[in-house]
């Protein structure tokens, strides 16, 4: 092997950078690929989590259900995927609200009308009325009682009317502990259940 065969594989193993020192001298610095490969892989595992990390904050939530409000649906001890990236509540949505003057942690409840919508519950046969149509609740348990809230005929600008799906122990929007809700303080909507595993599933009707 000659001399410049042996120059050649030693560039390959090596990366050559040359520094012009203050005394115009050209020193040739050289560093292993291995460190190369090394500072690569730690530059791009620190990019990834950043990528997670502010995807965790700002689109994709884990919350855990606490209580027994939206029985059968989600038990205590769900953990629930919520998102809210472009989010606007709509009928039906599992909803994710943050805390307010009357409870101290975020409740989760199920959008039962909107702004704008018409609504009326007749608490003796427990049907809920949006918009003149009787809507179909095949994943409520319970009966649908009165509490002390008054029931909006008109939901107003801005805000959601929401229940629990175990109506009879539910807090919800039938109550002024909680009232109706304001969009601004939903912080997305429950797609999945992620834990336990034997109760993974979506969430959408």
């Amino acid at each position: 092997m000659d001399n410049n065969d042996k120059k050649m594989n030693k560039t390959n193993k090596e990366e050559v950078t040359e520094v012009v020192s203050n005394k115009g001298v050209t020193l040739h610095l050289r560093k292993s690929s291995g460190t190369s490969y090394l500072y690569d892989w730690i530059h791009s595992m620190i990019f990834a989590i950043a990528i997670v990390v502010i995807i965790l904050t700002f689109f994709v939530r884990l919350v855990d259900v606490s209580g027994t409000s939206m029985y059968e649906t989600l038990h205590d001890g769900d953990k629930v995927i919520v998102t809210n990236f472009f989010y606007t509540p709509e009928d039906g949505d599992i909803v994710v609200i943050s805390h307010g003057a009357q409870y101290s942690e975020p409740i989760i409840k199920r959008v039962i009308a909107t702004e704008g919508q018409s609504l009326s519950i007749d608490f003796e046969s427990g049907k809920v009325t949006v918009d003149g149509k009787v809507i179909d609740e095949p994943y409520i348990k319970g009966h649908t009682y009165k509490k002390d809230a008054e029931i909006p005929s008109v939901v107003p600008e801005g805000k959601v009317f929401v229940m629990g799906d175990n109506r009879e122990v539910s807090l919800d929007s039938r109550s002024t502990a909680i009232g109706l809700i304001d969009e601004n303080d939903i912080i997305g909507k429950a797609q999945f259940v992620a834990f336990p595993f034997n109760r993974i599933k979506g969430l959408s009707l």
